[in-house]
Order: C-alpha cells, then structure tokens, then sequence
C-alpha cells in the first residue's frame, strides 16, 4: 500500500485510473470492450503505463448509452462503424429494427402480466381440495403466453385449472 500512496504522491493517478473514473466504468469492462473490438487498446510503453484520451472515454460512454437503449455488442460495433454522423439512414435502420425488438417484448410481458394476474387471483380464490392453480397449469404444459384478453380466458383457464374434479 506504501507503494502505491508514494506513487501517487509523486506522480499523481495513474491515467488508466482516470480514465476509468471519466468513463464510469472498471479495468475489467475496458478490458473486455477491447477483447470486442469496441474499444482500442492503446500502445504500452516498455515498462509503462497505457495511455488513454479523451476520444477513448466518449468511445466508452458511447458504448454505454448504446447498451441502456438494448443494443447487443454486435449491433453497438456496427453503430460504432457509422459514428462519423454521414450514416443516418443505416443508424436509423439499427434503431427501427431495436423498437420493433422492443415492441414485441412490451406486448410479450404485457400478455405475461394478464396470465400472471388471472392465476394469482386463481391461487387466492381457490376453495376445497383443488390444487394451486398455477402449479397445475405448469403441470398440465397449458400454452398460457396465449393472450387471455376478452374474458375467454379466464373460461380456459378455469377449464384447464379446474379438470380435476
């Protein structure tokens, strides 16, 4: 630790520690943006430190706000490619096609929730002998991703749920 506090002392952080501070990210993260080609690795003089810039940190902060919006590595690369701005048409493309990605998932869990909130209300309802209604559904492999909207599917679930008797 002296070691450490003495060069600090000294020469100040060492620039890999700022940089990892600027970009809000930690060695391993930089390291493995580099193993992906997302990030260069800059050249390491003999017996010293690596040397990261300004351009290097926005390249990271660019990666990050790219993965908050649900882009993959891959698809964050090829935006990479088009950042010089001329490639609008090709980037708008990449964005479509992720809101549409994200459109389908948002009618997925919406569809989720509805079959959740009917076999939770199923499990406090349930009177007798009957067996948890969820567990029985899961049992019976019913297809419950199927929308239930429209009140039919309460009347399928309750059949499926409810064959037992």
């Amino acid at each position: 630790m002296y070691g450490v506090k003495r060069y600090r002392k000294q020469f100040g952080e060492p620039d890999h520690w700022r940089f990892r501070q600027s970009a809000g990210v930690n060695v391993e993260t930089i390291r493995f943006y580099q193993r992906k080609g997302l990030l260069p690795e800059p050249d390491k003089p003999y017996g010293g430190i690596r040397r990261y810039g300004e351009a290097d940190v926005a390249r990271v902060r660019f990666v990050k706000s790219a993965q908050q919006l649900g882009f993959s590595l891959d698809e964050i690369a090829e935006l990479l490619r088009l950042k010089d701005g001329t490639h609008c048409e090709e980037a708008s493309g990449l964005a479509e096609h992720k809101f549409m990605n994200v459109r389908a998932k948002m009618a997925d869990l919406a569809r989720m929730e509805v079959v959740l909130s009917e076999l939770v209300c199923a499990c406090h309802t349930r009177k007798g002998s009957v067996s948890c209604p969820l567990i029985a559904s899961l049992q019976n492999g019913t297809n419950l991703a199927v929308s239930t909207r429209g009140g039919q599917g309460i009347a399928k679930l309750s059949r499926v749920l409810f064959s037992e008797f």
